[in-house]
């Protein structure tokens, strides 16, 4: 919503030249900067990774390479920033909203326009994209590798797979190239991605002593003609249960309910 806004903020007032998101983000995003025409790129999760497209062009760091600034990234842990700073910046976030309040209350006759009216309104161009993740806490390390291993070893098969009335476009072990510096970041989590734009995203989060986190993503996009007012929770649960039996997780770790839903 930030992006799709940026003109009212003053640091934007030029343009966004360049966009990001960590692969397991919802891929709202992505709608924005297709309909705007701002590159937008998907990196694995870490803000490193959006730190090189800020420096990118700079004299100092990386020389040549295309300037994707004004820039503005994000991640589905709600860390929000631009290219003044190389890391998360919540009171930027706040102030960057309180910008866009004013600039649709401009005038006090009317009544106020509210976030949740905004947010209704970028439903209503660009679609909504339900999203949930599912934690599933200290885990087994060995049984979630197990699990990941052989997600990657099902990807092949998945694509073009009709399941529960969606298909499957594509199914890959996420690795990221980056435009930057050249680097290759390999294994950074399973992404099925289905025709009408729904997901599920598989990544693993730490195997420390108390064993290893699942994180699933699912995100389940609706058309702006479609129902944009039901509960993100309900709304992925199909694509839950289709996950669960993609991925074998009850059956590989033991675990009938995740230990967190957000």
């Amino acid at each position: 919503i930030i992006a799709a806004n940026a003109g009212c903020i003053p640091f934007f007032k030029g343009g966004l030249q360049g966009c990001a998101r960590s692969m397991p983000t919802s891929g709202a995003l992505d709608l924005v900067a297709k309909k705007k025409k701002i590159p937008v790129f998907v990196t694995p999760t870490g803000w490193k990774f959006f730190g090189n497209l800020m420096d990118s062009g700079d004299e100092k760091y990386f020389p040549g390479k295309p300037v994707y600034t004004p820039f503005l990234c994000g991640e589905e842990s709600f860390g929000t920033g631009s290219n003044h700073v190389r890391e998360k910046d919540g009171m930027w976030a706040v102030l960057a909203w309180l910008q866009i309040l004013a600039s649709k209350n401009k005038d006090e006759s009317k009544p106020l326009v509210s976030v949740e009216e905004i947010t209704k309104a970028h439903w209503k161009e660009y679609g909504r994209n339900y999203y949930c993740r599912y934690d599933y806490e200290g885990v087994d390390a060995d049984k979630a590798n197990e699990m990941m291993e052989g997600l990657k070893a099902k990807c092949a098969e998945l694509k073009g797979k009709d399941m529960k009335g969606m298909k499957v476009e594509s199914a890959v072990n996420f690795e990221y190239n980056d435009p930057v510096d050249s680097s290759v970041s390999s294994n950074q989590g399973i992404n099925i991605i289905f025709t009408d734009g729904s997901r599920i995203v598989f990544r693993l989060s730490g195997t420390g002593s108390a064993g290893a986190t699942i994180r699933l993503y699912l995100e389940k996009f609706e058309k702006p003609s479609g129902d944009l007012d039901g509960s993100q929770f309900e709304v992925v649960k199909p694509l839950a249960e289709l996950a669960l039996e993609i991925s074998d997780l009850p059956k590989l770790t033991g675990r009938d309910a995740p230990t967190v839903i957000t």
